[in-house]
């Protein structure tokens, strides 16, 4: 009880622009939380998934190697299927399928991240704006009263002080999240980059035998 009355009357000091850096708080909070449940590695590039399809491909079943990648729910299985379903095309052809794939994929992974660059910097704006509103109405009061009363000045100097350091208390995590985040996606994107080249090759070479095989066989 005593910490909530505490939070509460912090916000209540802090004036009006306390509510939005709040929201900016949660909103930045929760983009967080969604990425970091996105960008795992096994979500990503699952290894289990990656060397039974190897697996699959090396020994030119490629039909299961398809079931197998349909059935993973992982951003190198989708880039994994559009190979295989256009593993007939030519390879200039196969190339821009797989990095189209991968595109999606890319915007997929970076999704909301440049979010939380925004909130912190207008975090930081918002508890400026406040700073500036709580030295308006100390202003206000000084102009007013030919003999100034200190505590009449009190309700603007909370409000320029409180307002700056929640500011700051909500955009300097969210910069740091912002930044951990995009460092991550980045090494991961990497990872797609590299694995998407390395499937286009495997697929290729899996068909060309699957052809020769048949080809041997007539």
């Amino acid at each position: 009880m005593i910490w909530d009355s505490s939070v509460f009357e912090f916000i209540r000091k802090g004036g009006i622009f306390m509510y939005p850096i709040l929201l900016c708080s949660i909103v930045g909070l929760s983009i967080f939380l969604q990425k970091m449940w996105v960008l795992r590695v096994k979500k990503i590039l699952p290894e289990e998934f990656l060397k039974q399809f190897y697996e699959f491909l090396s020994q030119g079943r490629i039909g299961e190697a398809l079931v197998l990648s349909r059935s993973n729910d992982s951003s190198i299985a989708r880039i994994a299927t559009v190979a295989l379903e256009n593993a007939c095309k030519t390879k200039e052809e196969l190339r821009e399928d797989i990095e189209s794939a991968g595109r999606r994929e890319v915007q997929e992974l970076e999704r909301y991240i440049e979010g939380l660059g925004a909130i912190s910097n207008v975090s930081t704006l918002l508890g400026l704006l406040g700073t500036i509103s709580g030295m308006i109405k100390i202003f206000r009061v000084i102009s007013e009263q030919p003999i100034v009363d200190p505590p009449s000045l009190a309700g603007g100097i909370s409000e320029a002080l409180y307002t700056t350091a929640f500011g700051l208390l909500v955009a300097i995590p969210t910069f740091i999240a912002y930044k951990y985040t995009m460092g991550k996606a980045e090494s991961l994107v990497v990872g797609l980059e590299e694995e998407g080249r390395r499937i286009m090759e495997e697929v290729i070479n899996a068909n060309e035998k699957a052809v020769k095989s048949r080809e041997v066989l007539r």
